[in-house]
């Protein structure tokens, strides 16, 4: 089972507070930092403006994340002269994928750590505040860590942010009975909680620069995966949001590339679970048993999180992807012929070098086709160490942003209509907010914070955060629904 750190007989050293960025991953590699922090004797707050320390948890994934985790932490530098705080220390991926470089970039940071500094976050901290200079790490890439064979990886020789923590790096009165453990302290107390799956990826996307900062990937064991799970469920979460960069490969470094089959039961059977989300999945690596697994199972939402990234078979090879318009709508009817309500997402890049008209037109007349839910799109960028950064055949800005911008004036339309075509359904809503008589929450076709909301109406006496209500959908608006409760709270 997962440990709560017990901090009442730890020496006070200060408050801090931290500010996530970035994706799901990133929240659970926070709350792995939070309880290695309140375990080593520091108090956490939630406003940054009241803390001794602000620790900001960077994304590194494409620049406008970058910009938007450097402004975040020139904020913070702003709270020395205006407030209680004395340090601002930068974590995550920009400061892991950047190191010595992002430190000389902005000396307004008083420290760059990267994921070696995790285990030690408590000591780092201190000596940051006693005045001692951090010399932030030179960026590696992080894939040669481990062995290239998945099976001869031990995730136990490198640090690996939000995976267990061997039984030595805890104080022996909080040492497991038996097994490393992992510490986590929760910072949001909401019914749904991200559940690391794996860390890492091994595929090699042309445009994609995560696998060198995050490593080579890594499956979590079953039995920490089921004990954080556990943990979680006692903590009063509802919905276990499980994430990795690349779900469909789970297992595959453990002798079982069917893993995740068999573990989605047994997680939907965790006391206090009511539902079990699968995210980000990669087409090409979704196979049957998965689909099957996924939609057929109870207390596992019939979700898909599929990668497509782009549907012209062209532009994906030079992705270093597979797949097409037939192999992807095949895949979509594989997934309603078993669940016909079934929410589907996914994110594209538009712009690609060496994208046609013609590539950009059937990346649109897929997108008709596929009926899906949620669309991110994005408009290409070079990404520093990639092997797209390379390619010839660039489009210019304005063309990109053109591009861009007319796939997402296509997708608003098309997600809107297949919001639509959901009413009349019965849905099961998990109540997350109520505030101004406005009861808000999530369909079982709707992932966190990116893929909608459901507002209910009618709703019977008592119903509170973290219920699972029925309710028929009676209206949408873009790709949030409204809906009308049936019967009691579930």
């Amino acid at each position: 089972m997962t440990t709560s750190p017990d901090t009442s007989l730890a020496p006070s050293h200060g408050t801090v507070a931290l500010v996530t960025l970035g994706c799901a991953r990133n929240e659970v590699d926070s709350e792995e930092l939070a309880g290695r922090l309140e375990l080593g004797g520091f108090r956490l707050v939630d406003d940054a403006a009241d803390a001794d320390t602000v620790v900001v948890n960077t994304c590194g994934f494409v620049e406008a994340a970058k910009k938007d985790s450097v402004d975040t932490l020139l904020e913070a530098s702003d709270l020395k002269t205006s407030g209680t705080t004395q340090a601002v220390v930068a974590v995550g991926c920009l400061a892991e994928r950047y190191g010595k470089d992002l430190a000389e970039s902005l000396p307004e940071a008083d420290a760059v750590l990267g994921f070696d500094d995790y285990p030690d976050i408590a000591a780092k901290l201190r000596s940051i505040l006693d005045g001692e200079q951090h010399h932030p790490h030179t960026p590696q890439d992080r894939r040669r860590l481990l062995p290239i064979s998945p099976a001869a990886r031990d995730a136990s020789s490198v640090v690996v942010p939000g995976h267990t923590i061997a039984e030595p790096d805890l104080p022996g009165d909080l040492a497991p009975e038996s097994g490393p453990r992992a510490v986590r302290r929760r910072l949001d107390g909401g019914p749904m909680a991200p559940l690391k799956l794996a860390s890492g990826c091994d595929r090699r996307c042309s445009f994609c620069a995560i696998p060198s900062f995050r490593g080579s990937f890594v499956s979590r064991r079953p039995s920490d995966v089921l004990g954080e799970a556990r943990w979680l469920g006692e903590q009063g979460v509802k919905e276990l949001f499980l994430v990795s960069e690349n779900s469909t490969s789970y297992g595959k470094d453990l002798g079982d590339l069917r893993l995740l089959e068999t573990l989605l039961p047994e997680l939907a059977a965790v006391d206090g679970v009511e539902r079990v989300r699968v995210s980000y999945l990669q087409p090409a690596e979704t196979r049957p048993g998965l689909v099957t697994a996924i939609a057929g199972t109870p207390g596992v939402a019939p979700y898909f999180d599929l990668s497509f990234q782009h549907a012209s078979a062209g532009v994906l090879r030079r992705m270093r992807r597979f797949g097409d318009p037939d192999s992807f709508l095949a895949l979509l009817e594989q997934i309603r012929s078993q669940a016909p309500l079934a929410g589907v997402r996914s994110n594209v890049i538009v712009g690609f070098p060496g994208e046609t008209e013609e590539d950009l037109q059937t990346l649109c007349d897929f997108l008709e086709a596929g009926r899906l839910d949620v669309v991110g799109v994005f408009g290409y960028s070079d990404e520093d160490g990639t092997e797209a950064a390379s390619y010839d055949g660039k489009l210019d800005e304005d063309e990109i942003r053109d591009r861009t911008e007319h796939v997402n004036r296509l997708v608003e339309e098309l997600t809107a209509q297949r919001a639509e075509e959901r009413i009349g359904e019965e849905v099961m809503v998990l109540v997350e907010s109520m505030e101004d008589d406005e009861v808000v929450g999530r369909a079982a076709h709707q992932g966190p914070e990116v893929d909608g909301t459901t507002t209910l109406t009618d709703l019977p006496a008592g119903v509170r955060v973290g219920d699972l209500v029925a309710a028929v959908v009676t209206g949408s608006d873009g790709v949030d629904l409204v809906a009308r409760a049936e019967g009691s709270a579930a």
